[in-house]
């Protein structure tokens, strides 16, 4: 595919395009961003990172339009969960070839929730989708209306025709199929009603599909307290253990014999055997320290300024979805660090610091970057005012000392990501400050801002960037975890092939960061790797759901990306749809304003399909 390949010294670029014709939505008559109009100029060229095509569902702006996104090998399909039509979106991957180099993905199909098996009743949500790695199945998680009653998993065929449903548990969050195709895991969050009236348990269903749809066998994994340790977090001290944990994602070995379990506002791991179908252990993630050298942050969203510095606080990871990496024999859990909080009518965990100063005699036992008598002047010189730590979202399900006093501020995530042993769920990386620095560097005007309003700052006081999501891509003999920031808009890719040291490479976004008012993407909540022999386009493709835009766009990623010279003899370029001059100028090594100069273009924004440039 010739796509333009982008060099170090390109920082900040926002194109001219032409309108996208191909989804009939609010969003289709507004011109469109088809380039990265972010990209960091520490990118190296060993990793080419290409906008290829986008997806736009015509959803209201946040309205949850593209949440999760999956990939079919056999029929290139793509498939996004439509949270605001409560419909599975059939996206036609075939449109990513390699004859243009952007793409706007149409939609084969809308299949609407109340149609995929109109023998269900009093359903409320779809929350999640996945495919099975063999065969001609899709499966869907269907929230039941109240969300504490049991849920169900719809199978499907590629083409949307139903194939059975099965009931699981409560608030059914995240599906995956075992790499081996046998099974199908739903993690069951169970969630509380509002007023805590109801609080169903967190479980895992097990379904064996390995004797056909037809005749599934159904296990559901709970957990009990002799499996549990005593450090592992639990929110509502009124609630059991069984109550209080929340299955919120699933990552499973490639040899189908374990699943890690993530329990997020739990800060735990849970070790699931897929053996017996039993929890054997629950690990918690511990804590980080942000007063340690590089564990900086940013607490506060009313000081007017970017102010990372090191702070009292211990920030209770939380991630969401995770990832696992098996390398030398060695499995590893990647953790984007969230961070989440329970927030309800009845009951809520969430407090501003300076609420709790009365409660707080912090320990330096527990900070590596202070002293005693430092901690005391820290407080004495006003550290609960609203420009240090008093706006800081911190929560009140935390350790106390016999006095019933917090020895600690526990902030909701990590702001970061981290790679942990999975045998000894000790911390084997983590990414520390570099998220709030790198886009303090690249991006400060909208430095932790909101997703759905450009708001410099709004969000330091509450989980910074929030790294939601991650994935994993295997290019050119190496792996690369792509961490997606939710509330930013952008995604870090740090190269992780020797985890102990991973490292940056790049920082990228699509996010309309000039205010222009083209269609672009915020808020990434899915990723989909697609490896380049699985691909339409025969090119290793990362596809991203973006949930507050309703967009999905694709990415290819890799040295597959760089450019190829044109032949000797080329003398006229002929422009495709979404070309720019500055792109043109880039394939054939020539400024933009030589070319404009050549064909004595009157305005070098309003450039047409199929207009003939003279290139020499």
């Amino acid at each position: 595919m010739k796509k333009t390949l982008f060099y170090l010294f390109i920082t900040i670029t926002t194109l001219a395009v032409s309108p996208l014709t191909s989804i009939a939505s609010d969003n289709s008559s507004n011109e469109a961003l088809t380039d990265l109009s972010l990209y960091n100029g520490a990118t190296k060229e060993s990793l080419p990172i290409e906008l290829t095509g986008r997806y736009i569902s015509g959803a209201e702006y946040g309205a949850g339009g593209a949440e999760i996104v999956a990939y079919d090998e056999r029929s290139h399909q793509i498939f996004s969960v439509n949270g605001d039509e409560q419909s599975i979106d059939i996206l036609d991957g075939e449109s990513l070839t390699d004859d243009q180099p952007f793409t706007d993905i149409p939609l084969k199909e809308r299949l609407l929730m109340e149609d995929l098996d109109p023998s269900l009743s009093n359903v409320s949500d779809l929350t999640s989708i996945a495919v099975h790695p063999n065969e001609d199945i899709i499966a869907v998680a269907i929230v039941a209306d109240p969300k504490t009653d049991p849920g169900h998993v719809l199978f499907l065929t590629s083409a949307g025709d139903h194939l059975a449903t099965v009931e699981v548990g409560a608030l059914p969050d995240m599906v995956t199929f075992t790499p081996d195709g046998e099974q199908l895991l739903v993690a069951n969050e169970g969630e509380p009603n509002e007023d805590y009236s109801v609080n169903p348990e967190g479980s895992v269903s097990i379904i064996n599909i390995s004797q056909g749809i037809e005749e599934t066998d159904i296990a559901t994994a709970g957990f009990s307290d002799k499996i549990i340790d005593a450090d592992v977090r639990k929110v509502h001290p009124e609630a059991s253990y069984p109550e209080d944990l929340e299955p919120e994602y699933i990552a499973i070995k490639e040899d189908s014999s374990l699943a890690y379990v993530v329990l997020q506002e739990n800060n735990a791991i849970a070790t699931l055997d897929l053996e017996d179908n039993t929890f054997t252990s629950v690990q918690s993630l511990g804590y980080k320290d942000h007063s340690e050298h590089g564990n900086g942050m940013d607490a506060s969203n009313e000081d007017g300024k970017i102010n990372i510095q090191n702070w009292p606080v211990l920030g209770i990871h939380q991630p969401d979805a995770i990832t696992l990496y098996e390398t030398n024999g060695k499995t590893y859990i990647i953790t984007p660090n969230e961070g989440d909080a329970q927030d309800y009518d009845r009951f809520s965990e969430e407090a501003r610091a300076a609420e709790l100063e009365d409660n707080v005699t912090f320990h330096a036992d527990l900070f590596s970057g202070y002293t005693q008598e430092e901690l005391d002047q820290l407080v004495a010189d006003d550290l609960f005012a609203d420009e240090n730590l008093g706006r800081l979202n911190v929560t009140t399900s935390a350790p106390t000392n016999e006095e019933g006093h917090y020895e600690a501020l526990y902030a909701f995530g990590g702001r970061s990501f981290s790679i942990f042993d999975a045998d000894t769920m000790e911390l084997v990386f983590d990414s520390g400050d570099a998220f709030e620095q790198k886009i303090a560097e690249i991006n400060p005007d909208l430095f932790n801002s909101d997703h759905e309003e450009d708001a410099f700052d709004d969000r330091s006081d509450n989980k910074g960037p929030e790294p939601e999501t991650i994935e994993l891509v295997e290019v050119d003999g190496k792996t690369y975890a792509f961490i997606a920031l939710e509330r930013d808009g952008g995604l870090f890719v740090y190269d992780i092939t020797n985890p102990a040291n991973a490292s940056y490479e790049a920082y990228f976004s699509t996010r309309d960061i000039d205010g222009t008012g083209k269609t672009s993407d915020i808020a990434p909540e899915g990723l989909t790797f697609v490896p380049a022999d699985r691909s339409p386009n025969g090119e290793a493709t990362l596809l991203v759901s973006y949930e507050v835009t309703g967009t999905v766009a694709s990415f290819t990623v890799g040295s597959d990306v760089a450019n190829t010279e044109p032949a000797a003899d080329d003398l006229v370029h002929t422009v495709k749809p979404g070309e720019t001059l500055f792109e043109i100028g880039l394939r054939y090594n020539y400024l933009w304003t030589t070319l404009e100069q050549t064909n004595d273009l009157k305005n070098p924004d309003l450039i047409y399909p199929g207009e003939q440039l003279m290139i020499k």
